[in-house]
């Protein structure tokens, strides 16, 4: 569906209007589309992303900034991320042995559990949307939109 069609604009959208809108658009349907695979395992997305960052670390505890930083969402606030995520026992936090101010975070064995449960329903729906591209149009898409953000 071209951009024109979904929000009906009133009158011509210059190019780089077009595609802030179109990115706009994008990411949000991207965004409701996830939230539904996630909405049974009673998951945000951003906890979602808490879950895989830490899974990411392969056993090794993180820090809250280092979460804060992988972040896709850097607005999210991750202690009430991970706050939550303890009250449903996907991971656990310590206080770090060589610095007592240092909260160390780990995912659980439920909360990779849960992650592996997921992957395939995640992995389906990155795939649907992808299922559109080839290959090559794929990776010029990550190249552009990698430029894009280039400032």
């Amino acid at each position: 569906m071209k951009i024109e069609e979904a929000i009906q604009p009133t009158s011509a959208l210059s190019a780089e209007k077009k595609t802030i809108l179109n990115i706009m658009y994008t990411q949000n349907l991207l965004a409701e589309s996830m939230n539904e695979v996630l909405k049974p395992f009673d998951l945000s997305a951003e906890q979602f992303n808490v879950l895989r960052i830490l899974r990411g670390q392969k056993g090794c505890p993180a820090n809250m900034g280092m979460i804060q930083e992988r972040m896709i969402a850097k607005t999210s606030n991750t202690t009430r991320l991970v706050d939550k995520l303890l009250l449903k026992e996907l991971v656990e936090r310590k206080i770090c042995p060589d610095n007592r101010r240092k909260m160390e975070i780990s995912i659980t064995q439920k909360g990779l559990e849960l992650l592996k449960e997921l992957d395939p329903q995640v992995e389906a729906h990155d795939n649907k949307y992808a299922g559109n591209l080839t290959p090559a149009e794929l990776e010029q898409l990550n190249i552009l939109l990698e430029k894009y953000r280039t400032l």
